[in-house]
């Protein structure tokens, strides 16, 4: 059964650090691209990161380019999304998620798998 639970969110101010947390299970890590999605209030799902163990390839989205990173636990199925100048609009439940074998195409889309999400809230 493929599992990716999300743990981290909590509540930080602007210009904050935060560090989100995805442990996968169930499936070859090293097969997928796994990453993160995030939904804000009243707003439509958009991406966020997306990371391919495979080749290394990363993908980030405009909105969290240069302030957010995503890196691998290699010794363990496990991703990171390392935020800093974290801004209000910032503010969302975060979702990991795995995309369709071979797809590396960060869109919902593309997505087969969502965890449950963790709330990240950035006060001004």
């Amino acid at each position: 059964e493929v599992q990716l639970q999300a743990s981290g969110g909590g509540l930080v101010q602007a210009g904050g650090p935060l560090r989100l947390s995805c442990a996968a299970s169930g499936f070859t890590f090293d097969d997928y691209t796994v990453g993160w999605f995030r939904q804000a209030p009243g707003k439509a799902r958009e991406d966020v990161s997306c990371y391919s163990r495979g080749d290394g390839g990363t993908y980030y989205s405009p909105s969290v380019k240069g302030r957010f990173t995503i890196t691998d636990a290699k010794a363990q199925n496990t991703v990171y999304l390392q935020m800093s100048g974290l801004k209000p609009d910032d503010t969302a439940v975060y979702y990991c998620v795995r995309l369709k074998r071979y797809s590396s195409d960060c869109r919902d889309s593309h997505v087969d798998y969502w965890g449950k999400g963790t709330l990240v809230t950035v006060s001004s």
